[in-house]
């Protein structure tokens, strides 16, 4: 199976042409894995191996867009600079914001996504989903992302588990402050 025939099921279809020609630039092994709730996608290279990219194939269309693009960045600078750079140092950061460039207009990207967008990518981070505004944007209106709640909306005092471990949120100056409790 091409790069193009995995990746078709999973993005917008507008982008296909623009990742598909990212993985004909610089050649990876590309794996559509499981969901996985530590991360969302994956860069790997081992001395003497071909650098391998996985992204997660329950993500919604965008959230695999910006992954992808995600872990490309990480092949390109892993490219030039070896396993010098920092995983998502300065290096990092800018060869995803230019991978990102091409892609962030309202064509690909509806309003408010891409205003929130635009805004995350003048200093992203190493998780998209550090950005809550916009982790609650690529998820709105998604059948798999519909019951999510987020801590946000979480009143404070609430009492809520997470993967089997309870916690209250409650404010603390101008931080919300998560408390770890064995027992509530």
């Amino acid at each position: 199976m091409t790069i193009r025939e995995q990746l078709q099921p999973y993005l917008p279809t507008a982008t296909l042409d623009y990742c598909t020609q990212l993985w004909q630039q610089n050649p990876f092994q590309f794996h559509l894995s499981k969901k996985r709730v530590s991360k969302s996608g994956d860069f790997t290279c081992r001395h003497g191996h071909t650098p391998r990219i996985t992204v997660n194939r329950d993500l919604t269309p965008l959230e695999f867009l910006i992954t992808y693009v995600h872990e490309v960045a990480h092949l390109h600078v892993h490219n030039v600079y070896g396993f010098k750079a920092e995983a998502h140092g300065e290096e990092w950061k800018q060869k995803f914001r230019e991978l990102m460039a091409p892609l962030l207009f309202e064509t690909i990207f509806p309003e408010p996504i891409l205003g929130c967008l635009q805004q995350h990518m003048q200093n992203p981070k190493a998780s998209t989903y550090s950005d809550a505004e916009l982790t609650r944007l690529l998820h709105q209106g998604h059948p798999r992302t519909a019951k999510l709640v987020y801590l946000a909306d979480l009143p404070e005092g609430s009492v809520f588990d997470l993967n089997g471990r309870w916690f209250k949120k409650r404010q603390i100056e101008a931080y919300t402050h998560i408390m770890y409790r064995s027992k509530i």
